[in-house]
């Protein structure tokens, strides 16, 4: 078997109470069960990034900003697919997700990108739309099946390990589709490195 790929898992709501470490946890644990995944949760409260942009092409203007940096950006660099998991926010997703977005670009291209949405009536799918249009500048492949958790506080229990049939399978499907595009790519990437 190749080498797993290392897919980092971005957990985009900051909201206090918020559910997303629930169902990060939920995901990890279907990624810690196949041999050919490694996991690297980035939480965005642990992780917190700055909100002030430097003049484009500059370097962070702080000592401060380029340590939070530090904290998120060679994660992401090392990372060979990635899977979001965000609620929905007013049919988009979080802010601070937005934002741990804008700060990468080389992170992101040619890299496969799933997604698991939570939420009430859409399961958060509205805010999995916006971020396929976001991420398609960045030339990152977004995977073309999604999870989407409807109400899933009524669903896992707070490990997030609470069966649930219908998410299960949908995870499956993504991370199986997560692991062709992961690969394939990785290779690509080896061959001929990607430059936009």
């Amino acid at each position: 078997m190749d080498t797993p790929l290392h897919v980092a898992v971005l957990l985009g709501s900051t909201r206090e109470g918020r559910f997303g470490p629930v169902v990060a946890s939920w995901i990890r644990d279907h990624l810690d069960r196949r041999p050919d995944m490694t996991a690297d949760v980035i939480d965005l409260v642990e992780t917190p990034l700055p909100t002030v942009f430097p003049e484009l092409g500059r370097p962070p203007a702080s000592d401060e900003a380029a340590g939070l940096l530090a904290a998120v950006s060679p994660r992401m660099a090392a990372a060979d697919a990635f899977v979001i998991v965000t609620p929905e926010y007013n049919r988009s997703f979080p802010a601070a997700l937005k934002n741990a977005i804008d700060w990468h670009n080389r992170e992101w291209q040619a890299k496969p990108v799933g997604f698991v949405a939570y939420g009430g009536f859409s399961a958060g799918l509205r805010a999995v739309e916006q971020l396929r249009l976001v991420l398609a500048e960045l030339h990152a492949v977004t995977m073309r099946d999604a999870v989407g958790l409807q109400a899933p506080w009524a669903q896992l229990g707070p490990d997030g390990t609470t069966p649930n049939p219908g998410g299960d399978a949908a995870a499956k499907a993504m991370l199986d589709q997560l692991a062709w595009w992961g690969r394939a790519l990785r290779e690509a990437r080896a061959a001929r490195p990607y430059g936009m």
